[in-house]
């Protein structure tokens, strides 16, 4: 396939794979912050072909694993009143809450319903006038442009039986979190792809200057990732540590600027839960006062009440990439993807999901 295939080459990746085994003299640790990097680095078995000195670490780049599980009970006390009619986006559905999934809430009657877009939403509420119907706002800085979007559609069109729930997040808070704890120590991040192109790479700049971080941003291609590897692998090497843009094919320093104009339009900073990670300052969005009729929370009062884990679930160690899904008890037996107990065994974007699909490729 034209713009895919090359980035697939098998001697290309063999001479890489060679590269780095002469690269790696002592021992680096690097953690992929993006869930289609963890897919991929599983899928391609990066991990098979890395010398042993240099290791991944999956991090908190799921963005339905990090939503924490009062915020999925929430949706799905919301997905059991009558007059709600409930839209999202497909990995979202089969999470479990402390109770119930929303898929088990729709086979009770709920009516909620999968969508492609934010955009879906708004037109099923226009077919359905005496219905609210609610958009779960799930994601980071990839998808909130175009929920961004739909809301100023919803306004100008005066669709007022729209709403979101707002659950966005951003990535730069959670990484600054990241390396200053303790338990966890890295030498690199493997930037997320599709975060830098509507943040840029210079997001990253602060990594680096403050904290000594080396960063690569990574496409998804195994030629891509093995690059950005030795990139990592030799800035740890020479202790040089930069922000380098090993996707610049797509990526630009600056990112999509018009796209963070119109988020920024409509929403605004937040303190947010993660789930592993606790409250981090500054890393959720929430609607600004002019646009906080379009906010079901709002709207209807809803209080999002604290819950735990479920018992046995490492979900949260999982996500802060100090634990690996073998580490937990309950995988590959009582969490499963037919029946998962956790979100890391939903998404496809998932630690505990790629794992399992593909094996232990270490």
């Amino acid at each position: 396939m034209k713009y895919v295939d090359e980035y697939r080459g098998s001697e290309y990746v063999s001479n890489l794979t060679e590269k780095l085994q002469t690269l790696s003299s002592r021992k680096v640790r690097i953690m992929e912050v993006c869930g289609t990097h963890t897919m991929s680095i599983f899928k391609h078995g990066i991990r098979r072909m890395l010398p042993e000195q240099v290791q991944l670490i999956s991090g908190p780049g799921c963005p339905v694993c990090v939503t924490p599980s009062g915020v999925i009970d929430a949706f799905v006390e919301l997905a059991g009143r009558p007059e709600v009619v409930i839209t999202t986006f497909g990995d979202m559905i089969r999470v479990p809450g402390t109770g119930a999934s929303l898929m088990e809430a729709r086979a009770a009657g709920a009516d909620v319903n999968i969508v492609y877009s934010p955009m879906d939403a708004l037109e099923l509420a226009e077919q359905k006038p005496d219905k609210l119907v609610v958009f779960l706002s799930v994601g980071f800085e990839t998808t909130t442009p175009t929920i961004s979007a739909t809301i100023l559609e919803a306004a100008r069109r005066k669709i007022e039986n729209f709403c979101i729930f707002p659950a966005n997040k951003t990535m730069p808070p959670p990484l600054k979190a990241l390396i200053q704890d303790p338990e966890l120590q890295v030498d690199g991040l493997l930037c997320p792809g599709h975060v830098s192109i509507i943040n840029g790479s210079e997001s990253y700049r602060f990594l680096v200057e403050d904290h000594n971080i080396a960063c690569v941003v990574a496409g998804f291609e195994p030629t891509d990732i093995l690059l950005s590897i030795i990139a990592l692998v030799k800035q740890v090497q020479e202790n040089r540590p930069a922000v380098e843009n090993c996707y610049s094919r797509v990526v630009t320093p600056e990112g999509n600027v018009k796209a963070r104009k119109i988020v920024e339009t409509v929403f605004e900073p937040v303190d947010s839960e993660w789930r592993g990670l606790g409250t981090i300052e500054a890393s959720g969005l929430t609607l600004r006062e002019e646009y906080g009729r379009f906010d079901v929370t709002r709207r209807l009062e809803i209080q999002i009440v604290p819950s735990s884990e479920p018992k046995g679930c490492l979900c949260g160690n999982i996500l802060k990439g100090i634990s690996q899904p073998p580490d937990c008890p309950i995988f590959g037996n009582r969490c499963t993807p037919g029946s998962p107990v956790g979100p890391c065994m939903v998404s496809s974007e998932g630690t505990c999901a790629a794992w399992h699909r593909y094996g232990d490729l270490s």
